[in-house]
């Protein structure tokens, strides 16, 4: 019954309004389809057309593919630019759809709310409050590798676009790395609007249950604690919202600890800077993710994301300029990030809480395909599952914030500078200054992805910041910890950081062995050695004795010489970025 309720609501909403050329391709085919990428070109100006004084339609960025990435700002309070908005004091909302283009319910839905608050039907009032940025899709090239079977756990539409861009990169990955042409266009959107809230619209993949969707907000178990507050409240305001409307929302993203078994439950977690739920808390503003459920009609998809846009526009608008003070206080606060530990990763405690789960009866039995257990779901049988949730969030790692900021090497500031600038992060060059007192971060273990990801061969280390004195060359960096941004500052650097540019594979080569002593050369100096320092033969001598796999290892035993000789490579598994205490002059 629900389902038929919902359903009737779109079709009225939509047949109202069936001869209007402000009405979509989704609408007029009761949302059996989407349009292609035209039609977002020609809605945009004929929605700047139909209400000048509040639609602006504007270009953002150009596609590898050569296509322009649209965007809309609107507002009927008259600021329809960044400059105008920050002016005024206005809290902007930047809404984007489409970053992965086969789950585009965000771009007929945002179309759907935004004709509807235009009109008067939806949010009455919200639009003299707040500027909305909408992008209807981010991933403009990706969108247009249109097909029947591109999101193959997903009910409808017919066609949709493609997950990642032209050049294959998944632009729910590339956030902090900012590898492609469109996250660095999008990048330099925010930096010039400064949204207090980015909300990122999605369809998960996943089981089959009767939840229809999942909002999931940050800061709330990271960042500012005045701004979780705020995120909590706006969370489940949201939630509240969705659920008046007929909704079966959930506060956490419904993927199971063990893949394909709902008697494993959920955990939830702090994610990734990578992910854009795990990197506008790092900024110091407000996130959301929307998770519609796959399995349901894309007609309930688009709808239950149209209530989500619209509560979000209402509950920003009541409280956008509060909000707003507690963000710019934050960003404050992170310019002076003292000495406690900062968390750099985030993990569920063991605290568990069974939670009732609107499911359906399941059973688990080998498949006769793959000869792994399979769960069959049958959606005629509603039923109530008791499942562990564990909920409970905490810092996994932290590190103290270093008291001056990071000093990048001259060799490397031309990379690192172009990456600072996406992100609007502080940083200026330095002249030289020789037998500089730092600190340096040397590998104890450094361990490379055995498979390329998004393009890269990440790095993982282990080890710790130690004082140090190194020369530092004119021309290199100094990024000042004492700035907004600081949080993301150390998500960038600090190397242990999940998608620290260490992690992401950009130093690399400062982890790979190049000089070598030849065998023959190392016999020799291993005898010199040993005939030179008695202790250091017995010390050798019982390693051999304790250790057999480095007895059974010529190249460890030729190796144990060759390290400590004048010869080896003192900045092998040396971090090339530094942290000072002080600000260079």
């Amino acid at each position: 019954m629900r389902n038929v309720v919902l359903l009737l609501g779109l079709a009225a909403s939509c047949g109202a309004v069936a001869d209007d050329a402000l009405v979509t391709v989704a609408e007029r085919s009761g949302f059996q389809q989407t349009g292609r990428y035209s039609e977002v070109i020609a809605l945009c100006a004929d929605f700047a057309k139909a209400y000048p004084e509040a639609v602006r339609c504007f270009d953002f960025g150009t596609t590898p593919q050569g296509r322009p990435m649209k965007a809309m700002a609107i507002s009927t309070s008259g600021a329809l630019d960044a400059v105008q908005a920050h002016k005024r004091g206005l809290p902007v909302v930047l809404i984007q759809g489409g970053i992965h283009s086969g789950e585009i319910d965000g771009k007929d839905a945002g179309f759907l709310a935004l004709r509807e608050i235009l009109d008067g039907k939806a949010a009455p009032g919200a639009l003299d409050k707040l500027v909305w940025v909408f992008v209807p899709v981010f991933n403009v090239d990706g969108h247009e590798r249109f097909g029947a079977w591109n999101r193959p756990n997903q009910r409808g539409p017919e066609q949709m676009g493609w997950r990642t861009t032209a050049q294959n990169y998944n632009l729910n990955r590339d956030y902090l790395k900012a590898d492609a042409p469109e996250m660095q266009a999008m990048l330099a959107l925010v930096n010039e609007w400064d949204p207090l809230a980015v909300v990122d619209l999605h369809a998960t993949d996943g089981a089959q249950f009767e939840h229809d969707i999942a909002i999931m907000v940050e800061p709330l178990n990271a960042g500012d604690p005045a701004l979780q507050k705020v995120g909590r409240e706006w969370r489940d305001g949201v939630i509240a919202d969705l659920a008046a409307a007929g909704s079966l929302p959930l506060a956490f993203y419904p993927s199971f600890v063990v893949d394909d078994d709902p008697s494993s439950g959920f955990a939830d977690t702090v994610s990734q800077p990578r992910f854009s739920m795990g990197y506008f808390w790092l900024r110091n503003r407000l996130s959301m993710l929307v998770e519609t459920h796959s399995w349901r009609t894309y007609p309930e998809r688009v709808l239950s994301t149209r209530h989500t846009v619209v509560s979000v526009l209402e509950r920003i608008a009541a409280n956008g300029a509060q909000w707003q003070a507690i963000a710019i206080a934050a960003d404050a606060r992170a310019a002076v990030p003292g000495t406690a530990p900062q968390p750099l990763t985030f993990t569920p405690t063991d605290k568990v809480r069974i939670i009732d789960f609107r499911g359906y009866e399941y059973t688990r039995t080998p498949s006769e395909v793959s000869g792994a257990l399979m769960t069959r779901y049958d959606e005629t049988k509603p039923q109530i599952w008791k499942i562990p949730l564990r909920d409970e969030v905490v810092p996994s790692l932290s590190v103290a914030a270093p008291q001056g900021g990071y000093v990048v090497p001259a060799e490397h500031a031309a990379f690192v500078a172009a990456r600072l600038d996406v992100h609007g992060v502080q940083y200026r060059r330095i002249g030289a200054l020789p037998g500089a007192s730092v600190q340096t971060f040397r590998a104890q273990t450094a361990t490379l992805s055995p498979a390329s990801f998004e393009g890269h061969q990440p790095l993982a280390v282990t080890g710790a910041w130690a004082d140090d004195t190194r020369d530092i060359g004119a021309g290199s960096l100094y990024v000042p910890i004492r700035q907004a941004k600081s949080r993301l500052v150390m998500a960038m650097f600090e190397p242990q950081a999940p998608d620290s540019l260490l992690a992401w594979g950009e130093f690399n080569n400062h982890f790979e062995q190049k000089e070598y002593m030849e065998g023959y050369v190392a016999e020799a100096v291993a005898r010199e050695m040993m005939a030179r320092d008695p202790a250091l033969k017995a010390r050798f001598e019982q390693q051999v004795k304790d250790d057999p796999a480095f007895a059974a290892n010529p190249r460890a035993r030729l190796q144990y010489f060759h390290r400590l000789h004048s010869s080896w490579d003192e900045r092998l598994n040396l971090y090339p970025i530094l942290r000072t205490a002080s600000v260079p002059q």
